[in-house]
């Protein structure tokens, strides 16, 4: 399951929004969003912050280590993929509620143009992943001096 995002305009700048999130959005309608993630398996949380300098991309991946995730870029898409790995279930075994998801996910983002796509950087820290993407200086805000004559 692929969870496409999209920059969108919004107030001042640019915001990153999910595809289901417009188009709930569009018709008014959040049983959609209630109910997007259901039967599909395990999908990541993103939080995702915009800076005068970069976008920031932070994912929340418990569990997983950073051999679990592959992160790549194509056509100014960001993906993000991998799997939550099942632990190994015993026979002997009685489980009541089995609550944790598993298996394999997909995010994909579309990133504004420009950005420094050489720049990209990621981390993995206490199972949170967190993307910076710098936007090149065409985009950056600038303070323009007025000359008086």
């Amino acid at each position: 399951m692929s969870t496409l995002t999209k920059f969108v305009k919004r107030g001042e700048g640019n915001v990153l929004v999910p595809w289901n999130t417009l188009f709930d959005e569009m018709f008014e309608n959040s049983f959609s969003r209630d109910l997007s993630g259901f039967g599909t398996g395990w999908i990541p949380a993103v939080d995702v912050e915009e800076t005068s300098e970069e976008y920031v991309i932070r994912a929340e991946m418990p569990g997983l280590k950073k051999e679990d995730v592959k992160l790549s870029l194509a056509e100014n898409v960001l993906t993000l993929s991998g799997e939550k790995k099942s632990e190994a279930k015993s026979d002997n075994k009685r489980y009541h509620p089995l609550e944790r998801a598993y298996g394999s996910f997909q995010r994909s983002f579309s990133l504004p143009e420009p950005i420094k796509a050489d720049k990209i950087s990621a981390n993995f820290k206490d199972g949170v992943l967190e993307v910076k993407i710098p936007k090149s200086e065409e985009v950056k805000p600038r303070e323009i001096d007025i000359r008086v004559d």
